[in-house]
């Protein structure tokens, strides 16, 4: 028996909306204001959805059960198989001595933590974004910067803030091939749009982010060195996109961008070296920072050695990432099992789909090309490099799996109540608020995309949530289709700091754990500040002179 979604149960879409929203809610407010743990908070929010699905929504209790069950079962594979591994490859280099020789070099490059930050959470963490995606790159960056001494506070918050211009084309451009192979957009338009709005971020990005850590003087004092980071990522983010395709648009441009900097650093430093490892506001972190102390020296070969592991994750992480590779794993073994009482049984109708259509719930077992499995191996070869018995390298895997254990139970909630709110339909609700806004559409449906990753904690879920709605809505609206999905990703990026799967990523990368609240109050105007000049951008680019000429139609 099908059941089909209601988007306005009660006849009147401000009733209908703010019952949509209670979920979402429940949960930021727990986190947020009343500072409670990160799983307890999941959790509520995820029996507010069931409650809200059921009783207002009308859907069947056994379906929001199921989908609530394929969620969870989204968040162990693939995000907390994640987060899993790349924690137990931080705690081998951790125990080995040879982070340790990391953070030296990394400050042998310069001192400045400002500088530092540009390196670590802009440039690399971009290459992983691009490589990789979907928490890779806060994890890696923040799990560094929290070794180099950053406070847990500043390590957390500023990596999200960090990656957010590169997640539109992120793990090889799935969000953009997603959208077009979904929603019937071109692809190489679509991606040229996108990249005529996301450059203007990469130039301001670094610049908000040092901001954000050292405040207006600070960032002044390093504008030279900023510049070239935000300048050489931003133009082949542009040349790429529009010409090559969204692939290797953050790949190649995280290279470009790392090699500028280094390079301008030979021959450019600071007046003033800053040495805070905290934000410069009052940072309840601050004293469980780890400040480095004095730089030691170290020979080519330990610097080898130390720089081999991180060397050994970007190969086995980009080699996971190729779509070649990923099709042949998935052939040796990617079993799906469709979800009985659930799979095609939700139909989804207009204005959401032009005629309706029903909802596949199927879960694959991708073990093999997950990204996380990728991780394993770079931390399995990295082990045995560094002279770890099998039985150290085993114990040292549980000894991670226990530490990481309550972070995985809140990936595994959060999962399931963005899972569950998409079957329901309640976010396709918030998403059609926005909708009806008329003139003032190019800006809410930027915020339509930005609200869909903060829900689902990814621009490509948010892609395949809204695309087809900005299609619809832009037509009708006589927009540009190819705008307004491109809006939709881009907004969307923005919303990436304060979805709660990153955000305990971060947590659980600095080990600030059940300080989940913290950041994302720390991150949230932030958020919501980049998403509105995204939204800003996009109306000029749909209205105003000469933005509009930028518009691919």
């Amino acid at each position: 028996m099908t059941w089909q979604q209601i988007y306005d149960p009660f006849g009147n879409m401000i009733i209908s909306t703010a019952l949509a929203a209670i979920p979402v809610v429940v949960m930021l407010a727990a986190l947020g204001f009343f500072h409670i743990k990160a799983h307890i908070a999941a959790g509520m929010g995820l029996i507010a959805a069931l409650l809200v699905a059921i009783f207002a929504y009308g859907m069947p209790a056994d379906m929001a059960g199921r989908a609530a069950f394929l969620g969870g079962l989204t968040g162990l594979l693939p995000i907390g198989w994640i987060v899993l591994n790349i924690i137990f490859l931080h705690q081998l280099t951790e125990q080995n001595g040879s982070f340790k020789v990391l953070q030296d070099s990394l400050s042998g490059i310069t001192e400045d933590r400002r500088i530092q930050l540009l390196l670590i959470a802009f440039c690399f963490g971009a290459f992983f974004e691009g490589a990789a995606g979907f928490g890779t790159p806060v994890a890696v960056t923040a799990a560094i910067l929290i070794g180099l001494g950053f406070s847990p506070l500043a390590a957390s918050g500023l990596s999200l803030i960090a990656n957010t211009a590169p997640v539109a084309f992120g793990a090889l451009g799935t969000p953009v091939i997603t959208l077009a192979k979904v929603h019937g957009y071109d692809l190489m338009e679509v991606t040229a749009m996108i990249g005529r709005q996301l450059p203007f971020f990469s130039v301001l990005v670094p610049f908000w982010l040092i901001w954000a850590f050292a405040g207006r003087k600070g960032m002044w004092e390093i504008w030279p060195a900023i510049l070239v980071a935000g300048v050489s990522f931003a133009v082949p983010q542009f040349l790429v996109s529009n010409f090559m395709g969204p692939e290797l648009v953050d790949i190649i441009a995280a290279i470009v961008s790392m090699a500028c900097l280094v390079a301008f650093l030979k021959v450019w430093h600071p007046k003033t070296i800053w040495t805070s490892p905290s934000l410069r506001n009052h940072d309840p972190s601050a004293a469980e920072a780890k400040p480095t102390g004095k730089v030691t020296k170290h020979g080519t070969a330990e610097l080898v050695r130390a720089w081999t592991p991180w060397a050994i994750l970007s190969v086995c992480v980009f080699i996971w990432g190729l779509p070649p590779v990923k099709a042949w794993l998935n052939s040796l073994f990617a079993p799906s099992f469709p979800i009985v009482g659930l799979h095609n049984l939700i139909m989804k109708v207009p204005p959401v789909v032009p005629t309706p259509h029903p909802e596949a719930a199927v879960y694959t077992v991708n073990l093999l090309s997950a990204t996380g499995t990728g991780i394993l191996l770079a931390a399995v070869l990295s082990a045995f490099f560094m002279k770890y018995s099998p039985v150290a390298i085993v114990r040292t895997f549980f000894k991670t799996l226990w530490l990481v254990k309550y972070s995985l139970l809140t990936i595994v909630l959060m999962l399931a109540l963005g899972t569950l709110t998409r079957y329901s339909g309640t976010d396709t609700t918030l998403g059609l608020a926005f909708a009806n806004t008329g003139v003032l559409y190019p800006f809410f449906g930027t915020l339509m995309g930005w609200i869909g990753v903060a829900l689902t904690g990814s621009d490509t879920s948010s892609n395949v949530l809204f695309g087809g709605m900005q299609k619809v809505a832009a037509e009708q609206l006589g927009l540009s289709a190819n705008l307004m999905g491109a809006a939709n990703s881009s907004g969307g990026v923005m919303g990436k700091m304060i979805d709660a799967q990153s955000i305990v990523v971060a947590s659980t990368a600095t080990r600030w754990f059940n300080h989940e609240g913290d950041i994302l109050r720390y991150v949230f105007f932030h958020s919501i500040a980049l998403a509105a000049l995204v939204g800003i951008l996009v109306t000029l680019q749909a209205y105003v002179w000469p933005f509009h000429l930028m518009v691919v139609h």
